[in-house]
């Protein structure tokens, strides 16, 4: 599914819709609207998005592996299974413990 409207309402296998890179961290936008976006990523061991600040909350859910998220400068491990909720405007980090994938849920409102 994209930005676009779909007709029918679609079941999408999340582990299995976006697949591990070498040495990548690999995202795929699953839906985009102005109240928010759903992201999947998959990230091969050792891969990181660097500390950044967003202006909104989001919610890390693992669907594989294990992440380890800094929020506000606190270690926070979450395995398969788990989610983490990642205040707006407090500066985070992602690394991958192991290779991992989430759903990130960013809700702009």
């Amino acid at each position: 599914m994209n930005s676009e409207a779909k007709s029918a309402a679609e079941v999408i296998p999340l582990k299995d819709h976006v697949l591990y890179g070498e040495g990548a961290v690999v995202s795929r936008t699953i839906l985009k609207r102005p109240t928010g976006t759903l992201t999947l990523f998959a990230f091969d061991r050792g891969q990181e998005l660097s500390e950044h600040t967003a202006p909104f909350d989001a919610v890390v859910q693992v669907l594989d592996g294990e992440a380890e998220l800094i929020i506000g400068g606190q270690p926070v491990c979450a395995r398969e299974g788990e989610m983490v909720i990642m205040p707006a405007n407090i500066p985070h980090a992602v690394k991958a413990a192991s290779r991992f994938k989430m759903l990130l849920t960013m809700i702009r409102s």
